[in-house]
């Protein structure tokens, strides 16, 4: 979708959200997104639908609540974490590769305390019901998640299939689906490939998610949409989450604001 500039104001909207509707890619143990006609125009001459789905599809938000027991859920968080001061960096990974602290000291520009941190791998490309999206995919892990909690980041974003590699998901040998995992062909090709060991490599579940969740960093997976537009930059970022009490997570309109004059400011700090 090109740039959506506001008449008014000037202000530029960048969509950073995959499309979501029929079709939409699921990870591997979810049902596929389902939406009926309830009435339609035709008949009815009104429009009124019924969707059955899992708030983890498509581009979503992670609650802490999601991973972490006793933690904020959707309701009880703030809304400052879902708005603020962005900045968007190229980390280019490859099948299987971890982004590693290193990679993210070195991104441009530079990651700062509170910033909306979103992490284009390049894998937003591979956006599909496919193995290559969902079980190829690089990723964060243990050391990465306690970098972005380190630094006192206010949301973590990245363009794979979830906030931690997928072989240290239930894709690997953890969680639902242990000790063979959901995909049990992706760690043998997995230790095929690299002589090594999954559960060696990628010993513990999810330590991404929880080492950022526990702090009440939220997470947003499967970001995509016009990322490459803004990727380099420094923008403001906003994706609001229903207000549904008790959700562990939930679909998001994630958009990035830019504004060309300079004129458009939000204070930094503040409530916490």
């Amino acid at each position: 979708m090109p740039v959506q500039v506001d008449p008014v104001t000037g202000l530029r909207f960048y969509e950073l959200s995959h499309r979501w509707g029929h079709g939409t890619p699921c990870w591997p143990y979810f049902e596929d997104v389902k939406i009926e006609r309830l009435h339609n125009h035709a008949r009815s001459r009104v429009l009124t639908q019924r969707i059955t789905t899992v708030m983890h599809s498509g581009t979503h938000v992670d609650a802490p609540g999601h991973v972490i027991e006793g933690t904020p859920l959707l309701d009880e968080l703030p809304l400052w974490r879902f708005f603020g001061t962005g900045v968007v960096v190229s980390v280019p990974k490859k099948k299987w590769e971890v982004v590693t602290p290193e990679d993210l000291e070195a991104a441009t520009p530079k990651i700062q305390p509170d910033d909306i941190v979103l992490v284009n791998t390049g894998w937003h490309h591979h956006y599909s019901d496919s193995s290559m999206y969902y079980a190829y995919s690089p990723g964060f892990y243990k050391e990465a998640g306690e970098w972005f909690a380190e630094k006192g980041v206010r949301a973590v974003g990245t363009d794979t299939q979830a906030l931690d590699h997928p072989l240290a998901t239930a894709i690997g040998p953890h969680g639902p689906g242990a000790p063979n995992g959901l995909l049990p062909w992706a760690i043998a090709e997995y230790e095929e490939e690299t002589g090594r060991s999954v559960r060696e490599d990628f010993a513990l579940w999810e330590p991404c998610h929880r080492a950022i969740l526990s702090q009440g960093i939220v997470g947003f997976e499967n970001v995509g949409g016009d990322l490459d537009e803004v990727t380099g930059q420094r923008v403001t970022i906003a994706a609001f989450p229903w207000r549904w009490v008790g959700g562990d997570g939930c679909i998001v309109r994630l958009v990035a604001i830019v504004d060309p004059e300079g004129t458009f400011r939000i204070e930094r700090g503040g409530a916490s």
